[in-house]
């Protein structure tokens, strides 16, 4: 019996090995523990400072990223703060009214332009800023939510 060459593409050279397990592939050599009870004694004195700190959030707790639900409303704000850069942007390239004062007329185009950018800032600011505190950082995203709304945008006919 031929093999089909179609096959081949299949297979991979050392599949056939019976020492590994059922869709495993060896890579490298094994890690050999240096010292198998230091795990143990590195247990025993945690469970101590846990019990007195009466705190149980292990490094891998702290040390996991957000979850689901909140990359999804991340992900949510984040287009909402794209969507308030947007309506500020063509609030700011509509015409401007003219004052009489030069130092007005320029404070006021600086205020339009600055409040492009105050979505883009007020996120990253936030998000940097309160990068371990998860219940703050989305309290501060919903707030900027709120308070950064395009209203003159809004009130465009």
């Amino acid at each position: 019996m031929t093999r089909d060459p179609d096959d081949d593409a299949l297979r991979w050279e050392g599949d056939d090995d019976p020492t590994l397990a059922p869709g495993w592939k060896a890579v490298g050599e094994p890690v050999r523990s240096e010292q198998p009870d230091a795990a143990a004694s590195a247990t025993d004195s945690e469970s101590g400072a846990t019990a007195a700190d009466g705190d149980d959030v292990t490094d891998a707790d702290a040390a996991a990223g957000p979850g689901s639900a909140e990359l999804v409303l991340l992900g949510v704000l984040g287009g909402i703060y794209l969507l308030y850069a947007i309506g500020w942007l063509i609030t700011a390239i509509g015409p401007a009214p003219q004052l009489a004062d030069p130092v007005a007329q320029f404070m006021y185009g600086l205020g339009r332009w600055l409040a492009v950018l105050a979505p883009a800032f007020w996120l990253g600011a936030v998000l940097w800023l309160l990068a371990e505190h998860r219940r703050a950082r989305l309290l501060w995203l919903i707030a900027g939510a709120v308070l950064l709304v395009p209203v003159p945008f809004l009130l465009r006919g």
